[in-house]
Order: structure tokens, then C-alpha cells, then sequence
């Protein structure tokens, strides 16, 4: 590149990275002409078409992932935030500049947003690769969106600042106070057992959700906003602060003021996203009692950067880390009501002789510092102290056995005690049409006592692995009271739903998996004290039933991303990722941990 084509390019000196940090501005990733100069002259050119100057493009460049979209109210703060992370990379010296990626929402994906987590994922990653940004800033909120922008920054290794877009705040209906979406489920129960009337299913549905921002509750979108402040990846304090609060634009601006200052140190996510920082995020995942979603999330996530999650050894965590959140599912209030009594850094204070307290964060300080530095609310109720858990136990048990060989789970803090040690005969629905045609028929046969398989909605069996593994109690049980019975499946259950629901059954019903090979009136074994799940059929007849397994094809040929998922997507146990973009693992967690 020209001498003086660079300096005019770089123009003063306030721009100008430490001696040994990274080349910054808009000479980063040119377009391949075969004669860098003139891309960096034609580049400079187009964008001075929006009103640039050469000081400004001199600067280091921040992008910004701007995730807003019409269909999501859990995103629709995102141009203020925008706006705000803006002003902090400028009042910081750098340059932001916002970019569109794919956006989801849970309700407004079909068939549903875990197909698409991948797509978003891929989407982020490249377009952080392709456009020159020394750093970016990251918003989210909805289940998937997080997930796949630190799926996406874990590969792309650019250095990284995730901002959530926060929860909404809770409603009242008839003044009783509600929020989505835990008690959008229970509501619906309630109308589903004609407890309510349909006059006030819908009165409901206006109260569920009276803002925007994420759900208010402990759900796939608050767990993760809690774990990636856990992880380092966003500022201290930031997970809870609602979409709405002012509280919320602050912390965008902050952040942009940090990416700033990671572009010049050069700090990428490998050097935040270490293995202490997952097992950190591990065991707030317990502790918060938080989404079953979470822990495939995690295993993606880490799986980009060569860290494998060891599920037994997880479990053995559980044992040992008490809920202490006391929010619905778990427990009884929302999100804004830990804002209130400090955010995750009460939480993390509890837990403190259980975390690694030296692992790194964005701000340059231990993860250690942060809890310290925290303003320590003494009179608070909802982050209990470790002598009066929520649960005992984590939020989560980790089961194995001759219906699960490669693991399930069962968010073990939102189930029914009495059920926890189960055995009953089993209802199956052979998938999606076949449970909607026959949940709600009168001649169903069907006991409080059976146990309800949904095979089929694995990865590959649905596919995208929806959240449908919270089976609806059968109608005419519902009317009964019955309100909890077990229910297993190979899909995932919304972190906002309570219940004895065995989920991420592996391998899948549609890869062959023994969860396939159960036909009604089997005996099916539930022991959560022991971490176990049993088919009582004998090995004779399982393998007879193998053996005439078949599994259901497609007759039209599988084109475009579908072909792409179909060909790639792994089990549960990883993460549910693509197979081409998890490198072989190095290392694996959680380790034997050393108070």
C-alpha cells in the first residue's frame, strides 16, 4: 500500500493503536481486487457517499449488529440502544457503524427459532469477517439471538461487547401481577381445565406482555443475559436492567465505550470465553435455576472455541450449587424485581467460594473485582443466601439410562416433588400432528399416572428441536385438576414453563434413538435421585423393534438451508451446532472444582 495513500488514511495521531496492538480503521479486511490500494480508494469513496470525512474514517471502527425487526417486540428498543452504543464509541474516539443481521422471535419463527439459531449464527460471523470493524458490539435479547451472536463472535474472533436488549417489565391482570411468559402458560392451563372463561383468555393476552423487551421471568432470554455477564462478555451489572429503564441506554453507551477499548488492546473473546468463564457460567445456571435451553446454548457456544461440556461431571455440580433466584419458574418474581436488588452481582456474591474469581472480563478487571466493586444490597429477598435455597440442588439433573444412553435433562427445580421418583405406563404421540390430532380426543386412554412420550422433535425429527417437549396436560385429565404428569421427548421446553418434563433425550427418536423404539402401554422409570430413565422392555424385544425401525424420509429432495441443517446438525450433547463449524475439543469442563 502507498505511503501516502496510508498516512491520509490515518490521518492525526489520536487513532493510532499502541506500538504493539492492531492495525486499526478502514484498511481492515479489504475487498480482494488484486490491488489493496485501490480497495481502500474505492471503499473510502462509497462510504464518504454517506458523509464521511477522512478524520472520521481514520478512527477505529466499531460495528454495530443491529437486530431490530417489526416481528420482535423483545428487540423493539434496539434503535435507541443503537443510537446509544453509538454516542460511546464516539465520545471514546472511534468510529460505529451499524450493520442488519438476522433477527428472531420465538413466537415468529417457524417451524421454529432453534432451526434458524445456526442461520443467525453463520449470518453474524460472516458479516463481522466481511466488513471492517477493529471491534462490535453485539445486541440481543430473544432465546436465540444471544446464543448465535456469541456462537458467531466465538469463531469470528474479532474483539467483542454483547448488550441484551433487557427484560420487559411485568403487567397485572385483575390485580394479580403477571408476566410472559411462565404465566402466559399458566393462564392457558387454566383455560385449557375450563378454570377461566374465554372472555378472559383474552382479557389476558393484553396484560401478558405490557412492554417491550425480552420475557420477565427466569426464561431462555434472562438466563442468558445473566451467563454472558457471568462469561465476561458483557459489562458488570447488565444482564437485568429492563428494556425500558434509562438504566438500559446507559449501559449501551458504556459498552460502546469499551469496544472501543478492546479494538485498540486487541482483546479477543478466546481470552475472555476461557474454560473457568464456562464453568463460571455453568454454575450460575444452577444457581439461577435458569432455562433448560441455556445448557445447549452454552455447549454451542463453547464448542466453537474447542471447550466440550462434560454432562455427568455437570450434574455432579448440581449437586452441589443450591437455586437461590427466587423468580418464576422456580420461584415467584420477575426480572425487574432482581434489577432491584442488585442484579446478577447478588447472585454472584453468594456463590463466590464456588466461581473462578480471577477469570478476565471486557473491562479489564477479574470477574472477582466486579462482584467487589458491586453495590451490596444487605436487605434484598429475592437472591436467597446459600443456608435457605430455592432448591437444594441445581435447577437442572442431568439422567442417563437405556432410554437416554447419550443423556437427557430435567429442570429438576420447576418439577413436582411426588413425581421425581415415577413409574407409569406409557401414551405416545409418534410426533408433532399426531399429538395435535389426539391430546384433546375424550376416547384417549390415558391416566394421571402415565407418562407421555413425544417422539420425533429432536434436531433432525421435527426438525429444529422446538419447544413442544412441555406437553400439554391431555384435556380431559386437565378438567380432572390433573396439573403435572412426566412427560419425556427429544425436543426442548421454553425456559419459562414448570413441570416434570424430561427433555434433550439422545440420541433422537429420527436417528434411532430408544425413545423411538417405545410403543403405548411400556413401563417407563423415572428415579431423579439416581439420574435415572428406564425403558422396562427386554433386550430382545428392543432389538426386534430396531430391527423394523424405519425412519421417514422425505419424498421431495432436500434443497438450501434445510439441506444444509439436515447434513450438519449434531445431538443435544454438542450443542446442537453445525458438525463443520465445531473444531475438535481441547479441553473439557466442568473440572473438579478447588474452594
Amino acid at each position: 500500500m502507498s505511503q501516502d495513500f496510508r498516512n491520509n488514511h490515518q490521518g492525526s495521531d489520536h487513532q493510532q493503536p499502541d506500538a504493539d496492538g492492531p492495525t486499526l480503521g478502514m484498511s481492515n479486511r479489504l475487498t480482494n481486487y488484486g490491488d489493496a490500494d485501490f480497495s481502500l480508494f474505492l471503499r473510502k469513496a462509497f462510504i464518504k457517499g454517506m458523509g464521511y470525512t477522512d478524520d472520521a474514517l481514520s478512527r477505529p471502527v466499531v460495528g454495530i449488529a443491529n437486530t431490530y425487526s417489526g416481528y420482535n417486540a423483545c428487540h423493539g428498543n434496539v434503535p435507541g440502544l443503537v443510537e446509544s452504543v453509538k454516542r460511546g464509541v464516539m465520545l471514546a474516539g472511534g468510529l460505529p457503524v451499524d450493520f442488519p443481521t438476522i433477527t428472531l422471535h420465538e413466537s415468529f419463527a417457524n417451524p421454529t427459532s432453534m432451526y434458524l439459531r445456526n442461520l443467525m449464527a453463520l449470518d453474524t460471523e460472516e458479516m463481522i469477517r466481511a466488513q471492517p470493524m477493529d471491534a462490535v458490539v453485539l445486541i440481543g435479547g430473544c432465546d436465540k439471538t444471544v446464543p448465535a451472536q456469541l456462537m458467531a463472535a466465538s469463531s469470528a474472533g474479532v474483539p467483542t461487547v454483547q448488550v441484551v436488549t433487557g427484560p420487559m417489565l411485568s403487567g397485572s391482570h385483575r390485580g394479580t401481577r403477571v408476566g410472559a411468559c411462565t404465566d402466559c402458560r399458566r393462564y392457558w392451563a387454566a383455560y385449557r381445565g375450563k378454570d377461566i372463561d374465554e372472555a378472559e383468555i383474552n382479557e389476558v393476552n393484553d396484560k401478558l406482555v405490557p412492554t417491550v423487551g425480552t420475557c420477565s421471568v427466569m426464561g431462555t432470554a434472562s438466563t442468558m443475559a445473566c451467563l454472558a455477564e457471568t462469561l465476561g462478555i458483557m459489562l458488570p451489572n447488565s444482564a437485568t436492567a429492563p428494556a425500558v429503564y434509562a438504566d438500559r441506554q446507559r449501559i449501551a453507551e458504556q459498552s460502546g465505550a469499551q469496544a472501543v477499548a478492546l479494538a485498540r488492546a486487541g482483546v479477543t473473546p478466546d481470552q475472555i470465553l476461557t474454560p473457568e468463564a464456562f464453568e463460571n457460567a455453568l454454575r450460575v445456571l444452577l444457581a439461577l435455576g435458569g432455562s433448560t435451553n441455556a445448557l445447549i446454548h452454552l455447549t454451542a457456544i463453547a464448542g466453537r472455541l474447542g471447550i466440550d461440556i462434560d454432562l455427568e461431571a455437570f450434574d455432579r455440580m448440581s449437586q452441589e450449587t443450591p437455586v437461590l433466584v427466587d423468580l418464576k419458574p422456580s420461584g415467584e418474581g420477575y426480572m425487574e424485581d432482581l434489577h432491584r436488588a442488585g442484579g446478577l452481582p447478588t447472585l454472584l456474591r453468594e456463590l463466590k467460594p464456588l466461581l473462578h474469581l480471577d477469570a478476565m472480563t471486557i473491562n479489564g478487571h477479574t470477574l472477582g473485582e466486579n462482584i467487589d466493586a458491586a453495590v451490596h444490597l444487605i436487605d434484598q429477598k429475592i437472591v436467597r443466601p446459600k443456608q435457605n435455597p430455592i432448591y437444594a440442588q441445581g435447577g437442572i439433573a442431568v439422567l442417563r439410562g437405556n432410554l437416554a444412553p447419550s443423556g437427557a435433562i430435567i429442570k429438576q427445580s420447576a418439577a413436582s416433588a411426588e413425581l421425581m421418583t415415577h413409574r407409569g405406563r406409557a401414551v405416545v404421540f409418534t410426533g408433532l400432528e399426531d399429538l395435535a390430532n389426539r391430546i384433546d380426543d375424550p376416547d384417549l386412554d390415558v391416566n394421571a399416572d402415565d407418562v407421555l412420550i413425544l417422539q420425533n422433535i429432536g434436531p433432525k425429527g421435527a426438525p429444529g428441536m422446538p419447544e413442544a417437549g412441555y406437553i400439554p396436560i391431555p384435556k380431559k385429565l386437565a378438567a380432572q385438576g390433573v396439573k403435572d404428569m412426566v412427560r419425556i421427548s427429544d425436543g426442548r421446553m421454553s425456559g419459562t414453563a414448570a413441570g416434570t418434563v424430561v427433555l434433550h433425550v439422545s440420541p433422537e427418536s429420527a436417528e434411532g434413538g430408544p425413545l423411538g423404539l417405545v410403543r403405548d402401554g411400556d413401563v417407563i422409570s423415572l428415579d431423579v435421585s439416581n439420574n435415572r430413565l428406564s425403558l422396562e422392555v427386554d433386550d430382545t424385544e428392543l432389538d426386534a423393534r430396531r430391527q423394523a425401525f424405519k425412519t421417514e424420509t422425505s419424498e421431495a429432495p432436500l434443497l438450501g438451508y434445510r439441506r444444509l441443517f439436515m447434513e450438519q446438525i449434531l445431538q443435544a450433547e454438542q450443542g446442537c451446532d453445525f458438525r463443520a463449524c465445531r473444531p475438535t475439543p481441547t479441553c473439557r469442563i466442568p473440572r473438579q472444582h478447588e474452594a
